[in-house]
């Protein structure tokens, strides 16, 4: 432990000088290095998680049914808005929903079990984020992509008409 040695005069007469303690702290600093490498190996670092982004092979894609497209649009405050089929006319009418479980989740899941029940086919989900959406939203809904088993999915621009469903919901 820690020794407090004090050096002055103590077999001397006279005058005495006032005497500096004196610390050993050896033993202290043994203990925290011991303790450092302790931590160090004890603990495991982060792996870092990536998601794995497939691109397309062909040069050419054949065209998809608009039946089989589901659009996802970010919005602002974590509102989000997905519907079936093209922007200029949807085959469903536009929905706004938010993060939860009850919300893009379910409809995802709804809706590729619809289409893999009617056509024996997976839904392809596009993912449209707004300029009013933040990127904690972009990524919670690739996350929801992932959790939800949707193999096929894309990030395009968002359209105007679009813009104009995200207005008229409220969410932009």
């Amino acid at each position: 432990m820690a020794e407090l040695t004090t050096s002055g005069n103590s077999g001397k007469k006279g005058r005495r000088r006032p005497s500096t303690p004196r610390i050993d702290l050896t033993a202290m600093v043994d203990l925290a290095f011991l303790l450092i490498t302790f931590f160090i190996m004890a603990t495991t670092l982060a792996k870092p998680k990536a998601m794995e982004l497939a691109k397309p092979v062909k040069e050419h894609p054949e065209p998809v049914p608009e039946t089989r497209t589901m659009s996802v649009c970010l919005g602002k405050d974590n509102k989000v808005m997905w519907y079936v089929g093209m922007p200029e006319k949807p085959l469903t009418a536009p929905k706004l929903v938010d993060f939860s479980k009850t919300g893009l989740r379910a409809a995802l899941i709804t809706k590729n079990k619809e289409l893999l029940k009617s056509s024996g086919k997976l839904i392809i989900v596009i993912l449209k984020p707004s300029d009013h959406s933040v990127y904690s939203n972009f990524v919670t809904a690739l996350d929801e992509l992932n959790i939800t088993g949707i193999q096929t999915y894309a990030v395009a621009d968002i359209t105007p008409k679009d813009v104009d469903m995200l207005k008229q919901q409220g969410a932009f």
